[in-house]
């Protein structure tokens, strides 16, 4: 039995090698294979240590050797650095296949059941992307604040700032978080993102590269990674309810999407109250006062933002349900209008008129 190429649609025109086509339908396989060949090179001892810079994590500060400062058994530490540059690459080739993988064997296998609409099925394959990243990274980001207490000791998020090393497991986090929205921008290609529906995808990765980019250069990972998985608890919910609403046709799970508006608030609420402890109380009353104040800036800004666009998309959900009555009410039966205008004829008409008419009515 013959494999199905990932990321190819069935087709029974074969486009010309190297077209736009070819590469569309094909991207997968064609990632794959340079991927492969960072994984190759880790092989082979000539390239092992090129390869290795866009494989493996580096800047460690606790040295590439046990010693006895770092003991065999004891975990290592690493800095952010611009070798990460080139991780950051290597693991974007990766979401790029398992986005393909995700959406050939599962997305594209359901929606197939459903028979959707265009519009409906561009959504179910946009959330259903995202929720499965947002949950990942949710519970990620609960397994790196738990093991570090990073809420038990809420002091840790400012302690001993700007020296704050990140574990394998944390500095993993962020790389694979960078890669993740760096890939959103060369999928607008792959998937044949139409240019209107582009500036809003457009305008969410270079979002999250840039706030999750200043967090980490600028060595704020802890309290980053602690506003990171508040704001992707709220996405998952989002998203987990848009899908309800795809997969609900009858709508009798309206109600739904209040609980992710309240979620969404209590999320914007705990992150700006956790960033003013940390930013303005914690790092505002060390020598690194005016970055802190220029992050909380940040941090503000970013939920300006999300506030204004969860604002104007709530208006817009009630205008498109307000329309939708109007439409209802308007569209309803003739029948049931001459029906109502025969009864109040009858009432309007004298009793001998009425009773010889229900005479009639019941010959």
């Amino acid at each position: 039995m013959a494999i199905k190429p990932l990321g190819r649609k069935t087709s029974s025109k074969n486009p010309p090698i190297l077209s736009h086509e070819f590469v569309i339908q094909n991207h997968a396989d064609i990632v794959s294979c340079i991927a492969m060949v960072f994984v190759v090179g880790l092989m082979i001892q000539a390239t092992s240590q090129l390869a290795s810079i866009f494989v493996t994590l580096h800047h460690n500060v606790t040295g590439e050797e046990p010693s006895a400062e770092t003991p065999r058994g004891q975990p290592f530490f690493y800095e952010p650095g611009w070798k990460d540059a080139c991780a950051v690459f290597f693991y974007m080739l990766i979401c790029i296949i398992m986005h393909a993988i995700l959406q050939e064997y599962v997305l594209d296998k359901i929606s197939k059941k459903l028979h959707l609409s265009k519009f409906k099925l561009a959504r179910f394959n946009e959330s259903g992307q995202l929720v499965v990243f947002f949950l990942v990274s949710f519970l990620w980001g609960i397994e790196v604040i738990m093991r570090e207490q990073y809420i038990s000791r809420l002091s840790t998020l400012w302690e001993h700032y700007p020296n704050h090393p990140m574990s394998f497991i944390h500095k993993l986090y962020f790389i694979i978080q960078l890669a993740y929205y760096l890939h959103m921008l060369p999928e607008l290609y792959f998937q044949k993102v139409k240019k209107e529906e582009q500036r809003d995808k457009i305008r969410h990765a270079l979002f999250g590269l840039f706030f999750i980019t200043f967090g980490y250069v600028f060595k704020f990972q802890r309290i980053s990674i602690v506003l990171l998985t508040f704001h992707y608890f709220s996405e998952v919910n989002t998203h987990i309810f848009q899908l309800l609403e795809i997969f609900d046709k009858q709508e009798k799970m309206a109600n739904c999407r209040i609980l992710g508006n309240i979620v969404f608030v209590s999320m914007r609420f705990a992150t700006m109250v956790l960033s003013v402890l940390t930013f303005f109380y914690g790092i505002g009353n060390t020598e690194q006062a005016t970055l802190g104040i220029v992050a909380l800036f940040v941090v503000y800004a970013l939920q300006g933002y999300l506030i204004f666009q969860f604002i104007n998309e709530f208006l817009r959900h009630r205008r498109e349900k307000q329309a939708e009555l109007k439409a209802m009410k308007k569209s309803k039966p003739v029948k049931v209008d001459k029906a109502k205008k025969e009864k109040k004829q009858d009432s309007d008409a004298p009793e001998t008129d009425q009773n010889s008419t229900g005479k009639l009515k019941t010959k």
